[in-house]
């Protein structure tokens, strides 16, 4: 008798009423003589075929993305901080891609699809006019990406450093960005380009306040660009310091010299020099290969499907971000006070 008929139902009838249970064929219930399928040996398959879509649709996905590359001829990127570092790189490398590039520096010069525009991020009047210029030299494909590379870099404990030092990284690194944002935000819009931010995440603990404001402005332009049909990307380099000019070597001398006395009188020159010590190695031990950012760079701005946060970084550091940030902050404070404590203050 076929599966499913009156007989069926009576043989499952006889074995609930011996067990007192109903009938689970699901649990391997033989109806006919034959074992119904489903249960454990029926869902497996179906899990073990979900688990291989899970592992393919990634893979699928970057093929797809690998293979609808953005067309850079008749697009315009607009870079800043391009003196030398990340900037410089990005800037000849779009160029060879075909983009028309805008790169921002202290200089100006160059002309055709690479040109050179002076601009100081401080000042908003350098930016009205980078602006201007820029307007007046689209190509037909018009305003594709802004990269906010511009920044600068220093060490030293909160009452080493001058108020001055404080200002001049909020206006660079945090004003500055959103000032060039600002002005280049209606093209963005109006041409549906990519908008990425350079955001330094090694040392994540005690890295600048003004880092974090970029990265809370970020996700607000992340929100806007839901509704304003542009991408945002944040790029995070790991130390990279050998890459570029972002910050010298330190000197323990011109340190102690520019401390006020009541500084001098909490540290002694061990203690500084320690530190300055400390730092330098850190820098030696920077990656010299640059290029490693860039790839992330141009993924950003030529990816159909860019990433909304590329980490670029050694997986040592790669790990030192995530114990951070899977240990509570008191714990890391404790962790990285103690392993900062070799000399003892005076």
């Amino acid at each position: 008798m076929p599966l499913g008929g009156a007989g069926d139902r009576l043989v499952c009838g006889a074995v609930a009423s011996r067990t007192g249970r109903g009938c689970r064929a699901g649990r391997g219930c033989r109806v006919g003589g034959q074992r119904m399928p489903g249960g454990r040996g029926g869902r497996f398959p179906l899990l073990l075929l979900a688990l291989l879509l899970l592992l393919l649709l990634p893979l699928a996905a970057a093929v797809s993305a690998r293979g609808a590359r953005l067309e850079p001829a008749g697009r315009a990127v607009l870079i800043t901080g391009c003196d030398s570092g990340f900037g410089h790189l990005l800037a000849l490398r779009l160029h060879r891609l075909g983009f028309t590039v805008f790169r921002l520096q202290r200089e100006a010069g160059a002309a055709g699809r690479l040109r050179v525009l002076r601009l100081d991020v401080t000042r908003a009047r350098d930016v009205r006019a980078a602006k201007e210029l820029v307007l007046s030299h689209l190509p037909e494909r018009g305003f594709w990406g802004l990269v906010n590379n511009a920044g600068i870099s220093t060490f030293g404990e909160t009452g080493w450093l001058p108020m001055e030092t404080y200002e001049k990284f909020a206006d660079v690194n945090l004003l500055g960005s959103i000032r060039t944002t600002l002005a280049f935000l209606p093209l963005l819009r109006k041409y549906k380009g990519n908008r990425s931010n350079i955001s330094p995440y090694f040392f994540q603990l005690a890295r600048p306040a003004d880092k974090y404001v970029i990265e809370f402005t970020m996700t607000d332009c992340t929100l806007v660009s839901f509704t304003s049909c542009f991408q945002v990307c944040i790029i995070q380099p790991g130390n990279y310091a050998r890459s570029t000019k972002i910050q010298p070597p330190l000197s323990a001398e011109e340190i102690w010299s520019e401390l006020s006395e009541e500084e001098k009188a909490v540290y002694n020159k061990e203690y500084v020099q320690e530190r300055a010590n400390f730092f330098n190695n850190i820098l030696n031990e920077g990656s010299t290969n640059g290029n490693e950012v860039v790839d992330a760079m141009v993924d950003a701005l030529t990816s159909p499907a860019p990433k909304a946060r590329y980490m670029v970084a050694k997986l040592k550091e790669k790990a030192l971000v995530f114990v951070c940030a899977l240990f509570p902050t008191v714990v890391m404070d404790c962790v990285l006070s103690y392993a900062l404590s070799k000399v003892k203050l005076a």
